[in-house]
């Protein structure tokens, strides 16, 4: 087992990853109170929840459950009112905690309803899947989606503890493994030249579920995220790095419909899209560009989205996060391993990359 921290002062806290973690040694310091609130979904429930459910009874813990359907199309306000109509029902207290056991979407809106009952209670993050190991779980980022744009409803909400087990990538389905490949890519493209290339030499190998080496792009994606966070928890600046590809895929996901397709299938479309303007204002060379490309597609994720009308292709993206006094900003690349925030771009090289990687 690997052990990193997010340094936040006193509340710092602690990402456990290795195979097989044992959840009732490792969770017991940071279980406040008695009453534990397992948030969790349709297809973990029956793989995960007993084994968490029994480890926390053990310690002599009173575990309720709400098990939420599966797939970012929930991941709104309706469902997000169905954990706090479990925790009222259970009669939750102000020193209880609530522990998402499951992927991105889990996290979040388990997260969220943390943040927001009783104005605020602890909470654990157990991922599940990849993307949620090495991005959602870290950082404090919980929420929901809206109609009109994702995650633009919600609030900082630090864990107690990650547990990022390994083993529990076994049972991924292989779109849900890529999907968080993608955000793995996203940390060497936007400041880890050194990365990308260890990604180059082992990406078959990470693709077939290679337990050491799964562990190894998950340590090295937390280690990255970790220090950002530490320097910038609430994206005044550096933070923003790590939406390499989002302001572009976030637009993807909200024109298809949530959950048409993954989060880190848009991300990946996404930042070739910022690639692409990179190359067009001088910044990457074409080589640079097509080795985006070719990482990308090796870990049998999509380079192009479907046709999208560029009207609302642009709509969707003034609605992202970033957009400050009116001005969208976008996260480039100066070249490979150095990515930047600006708002200083050519707005029709930024339509030519959009157009140029939809079919």
């Amino acid at each position: 087992m690997q052990t990193l921290h997010v340094e936040l002062g006193e509340r710092r806290y602690p990402i456990f990853i290795g195979s097989d973690l044992d959840p009732q040694t490792l969770l017991k310091p940071y279980i406040h109170g008695q009453q534990v609130m397992i948030v969790t979904n349709t297809t973990v429930a029956p793989l995960y929840l007993s084994y968490y459910k029994d480890a926390i009874c053990t310690l002599g813990k009173s575990v309720s459950v709400c098990v939420l359907p599966d797939g970012e199309k929930f991941k709104n306000s309706e469902h997000l009112n169905l954990i706090f109509d479990a925790l009222l029902e259970a009669s939750f207290n102000r020193d209880c905690t609530v522990l998402a056991l499951g992927g991105g979407v889990i996290g979040d809106m388990a997260g969220f309803a943390s943040a927001c009952f009783q104005r605020g209670v602890n909470f654990i993050q157990v991922p599940t899947t990849l993307l949620s190991q090495v991005d959602s779980s870290v950082g404090g980022k919980t929420g929901i989606n809206h109609p009109l744009g994702k995650n633009m409803i919600g609030a900082f909400q630090q864990p107690q503890v990650v547990l990022a087990d390994m083993a529990q990538l076994k049972t991924l389905p292989e779109r849900e493994l890529s999907a968080g490949l993608a955000e793995v890519i996203k940390y060497a493209l936007l400041g880890d030249i050194e990365f990308l290339a260890w990604l180059e030499e082992h990406m078959d190998s990470l693709v077939a579920r290679d337990p050491e080496l799964l562990a190894e792009a998950v340590y090295r994606s937390c280690a990255h995220k970790a220090r950002i966070v530490a320097n910038d928890e609430k994206e005044q600046g550096e933070r923003a790095l790590l939406n390499l590809g989002h302001t572009f895929g976030h637009a993807i996901e909200s024109y298809l419909g949530y959950g048409v397709w993954l989060h880190g299938e848009a991300v990946a479309t996404g930042m070739v899209m910022a690639a692409d303007l990179s190359q067009r204002m001088g910044w990457m060379s074409i080589a640079d560009l097509e080795r985006t490309k070719k990482i990308i597609l090796r870990a049998n994720l999509p380079i192009v989205c479907p046709k999208i009308p560029l009207n609302e292709f642009l709509a969707y993206m003034s609605h992202d996060k970033k957009v400050l006094n009116g001005q969208l900003r976008l996260v480039l690349m100066k070249q490979l391993g150095q990515a930047v925030i600006t708002k200083e771009f050519d707005t029709e090289l930024m339509n030519q990359a959009i157009l140029a990687n939809q079919q």
